[in-house]
């Protein structure tokens, strides 16, 4: 091959590379300008860096790789697709488990769960892997508003609030009724008719190493104790010296652009967020009023993420359930709405998955926002 060849081959490599990276090309422009444009201390891209969850990302990416490469995901999907009957009886159960795991161990850790069993059982089956993964994606926002500790914008809220955690939930009772309601129905109507076709070869052919399996959901489950006791750095870093010592094939594995691309886009919102031309534009509304929190709240969180979002508005609203309603409903529509959305793109590795959620999920944002909103407001 001549040098022009080569030379050539370089370059569409790294074209392909930026195009599918392009979230992090965006935010770490982003992040680059800004500090360029508006340059603050070092404390301030600290604390915009949001370590502890970039490191609890991280131990849950170690973890989750280990279990992949254990083959227990794949044997659980033999046992998924043994007990299901049709496409859309197995499509609702993915996506009420996906709802229901989010409400207890949080959307991101749900995701982490639930996709990569997903995209087992459809590596055996016909299940259209993307559309469920799509819901999935939804199915996390949904599932997750309903619980003080199902997202970190609840959490956030809950905490700061120092509201009863039963009071929580019954004040977004009604908005994650609605959701989980829609999607229900949407899931039954957008999923294929008929039965599930299996590849007896791809389901036979799975090799287990039970040691890695096991050693691996001791990780998991130590990963989300030590995000609880905010623990996170402390449970990465262990987690990242074991797999080291022993499973370093997994390590070698890990989308460790991920974690990049998170960390640009913490740096880049966080700044965006606290720019004093965008604290003056917030200056203009009166967000005591519960209809200016809903769609300030929407609209945020379609520019800057849900969770900045929250951290924005915090002050400048005295109900926190209100904003905790926006908030989640937020994370449908684009994809920065909710990180979670980019975590399930991420982990599904499906062609065109960017596009076809932003079909389904910013029509589901126009669907569901009036409908949670009469809802939380009659019955809220």
């Amino acid at each position: 091959m001549s040098n022009s060849a080569v030379s050539k081959t370089v370059r569409l490599t790294w074209h392909q590379k930026l195009k599918s990276e392009w979230l992090l090309v965006v935010f770490g422009t982003l992040t680059i300008l800004l500090a360029l444009i508006d340059p603050q201390p070092l404390s301030r891209y600290h604390q915009w860096l949001q370590l502890p969850t970039l490191a609890g990302l991280m131990g849950l990416l170690i973890a989750i790789q280990g279990i992949r490469d254990s083959g227990l995901v794949q044997r659980a999907a033999v046992g998924v697709v043994a007990r299901a009957h049709s496409l859309r009886g197995l499509g609702l159960l993915l996506v009420a488990a996906t709802a229901i795991v989010s409400m207890v161990l949080t959307n991101d850790v749900s995701l982490f769960l639930i996709v990569p069993l997903t995209v087992a059982i459809g590596g055996m089956s016909n299940l259209p892997v993307l559309r469920m993964v799509v819901l999935e994606a939804l199915a996390v926002n949904a599932g997750s508003t309903l619980s003080p500790i199902g997202n970190p914008q609840n959490l956030l809220l809950w905490q700061h609030s120092k509201m009863p955690f039963l009071h929580f939930v019954l004040g977004m009772l009604p908005a994650a009724v609605v959701m989980f309601a829609l999607l229900a129905a949407f899931t039954l109507l957008w999923l294929p008719r008929g039965s599930i076709e299996l590849s007896r070869e791809k389901m036979d052919g799975q090799t287990i190493s039970r040691r890695l399996g096991m050693a691996s959901m001791i990780a998991l489950a130590g990963m989300v104790v030590a995000m609880e006791y905010d623990q996170a750095a402390l449970g990465a870093a262990a987690l990242l010296a074991l797999f080291a010592l022993f499973a370093r094939a997994s390590l070698a594995r890990i989308d460790w652009l991920l974690l990049v691309t998170f960390a640009a886009i913490f740096l880049g919102l966080g700044h965006f967020a606290e720019l004093p031309l965008i604290e003056h534009a917030l200056d203009q509304f009166d967000f005591k009023q519960p209809l200016t929190v809903f769609l300030g709240g929407i609209f945020a969180s379609q520019v800057i993420s849900n969770v900045p979002a929250t951290v924005l508005l915090l002050d400048r609203t005295p109900d926190a359930i209100a904003l905790a309603v926006a908030a989640n409903v937020g994370g449908f529509g684009l994809a920065i709405g909710s990180l979670a959305n980019l975590i399930a793109l991420r982990l599904a590795k499906q062609p065109h998955g960017l596009r076809l959620l932003h079909l389904v999920s910013i029509p589901f944002l126009l669907v569901s926002a009036p409908l949670v909103y009469l809802a939380w407001r009659l019955l809220g």
